[in-house]
C-alpha cells in the first residue's frame, strides 16, 4: 500500500495497486520454483534409477547381455525373434514354397517386394501361375515382419544376418528364389 499526495495542497491517496501485484508476482514465483525443483528432482530420480541398474551389472558381471561385437563374429548369435532380413529357404532338391499369390507383396507397406510371375504349362495341360522372380529391396524394408505373417505357405522367413553395409545401393535389390528353383511340391496356393 502507498500513500502519496496528488499536489501538494490535496489530501493523501490510497493506492492498493502496487500490492496485487506484488501478491501476483509471489504466487508467479513460487509456482516457477515448484516447477524448477521438481524437474530436478525428477531428473535425479531417472538418474539414480538408471544407476541402479548400472551398478547391478557392475557387481554381476557374469549376467551382462552386451556383446564385443565383432571380435566374437564366428561364435555371436543372434536371439530367435532378431529380424535381420527377409530370406525365402530352399530344400535339398532347390525347392521353395513359394506359390507366387503375392500376399507378401501387398502386405508390405513399403512396396519393398515386388513378385514376377509366369505361365507354366502343367502335365495335365492346364496352365499355372509359378514364381518366376522375388525381388526384395532390402534398402526400402523395415523389417516389420508383415510379409512373412502374410504369406499363407510359410515360403519366407527373417533371417539372421545383419551385416548389410555395403557402398553401392543397388547391391541391397536381392532375388530371394535361387536359379532353377522350383515350387515344392504338394504346397497349393
Amino acid at each position: 500500500m502507498e500513500i502519496f499526495a496528488a499536489n501538494q495542497h490535496d489530501k493523501y491517496i490510497i493506492d492498493n495497486r502496487h500490492d496485487d501485484f506484488r501478491l501476483a508476482f509471489l504466487k508467479e514465483t513460487i509456482l516457477f520454483l515448484k516447477d524448477y525443483f521438481g524437474s530436478i528432482f525428477t531428473s535425479v530420480k531417472s538418474l539414480l534409477t538408471g544407476m541402479k541398474l548400472t551398478g547391478y551389472y557392475f557387481v554381476h558381471p557374469k549376467e551382462i547381455v552386451t556383446e564385443e561385437y565383432p571380435n566374437n563374429r564366428e561364435k555371436l548369435k543372434m536371439n530367435e525373434r532378431f529380424r535381420g532380413e527377409v530370406i525365402m529357404p530352399h530344400d535339398d532338391k532347390n525347392e521353395h514354397r513359394c506359390t507366387g499369390c503375392q500376399s507378401c507383396e501387398i502386405a508390405c507397406p513399403n512396396g519393398s517386394i515386388k513378385i514376377v510371375t509366369k505361365m507354366e504349362v502343367q502335365p495335365d495341360g492346364k496352365k499355372k501361375k509359378q514364381l518366376d522372380t522375388w525381388v526384395y529391396h532390402f534398402d526400402m524394408c523395415t523389417l516389420c515382419n508383415m510379409c512373412v505373417h502374410a504369406c499363407p505357405s510359410d515360403a519366407i522367413v527373417m533371417g539372421q544376418n545383419f551385416e548389410h553395409s555395403v557402398y553401392d545401393k543397388k547391391q541391397l535389390k536381392k532375388i530371394l528364389n535361387k536359379p532353377d528353383s522350383k515350387l515344392m511340391s504338394g504346397v497349393e496356393e
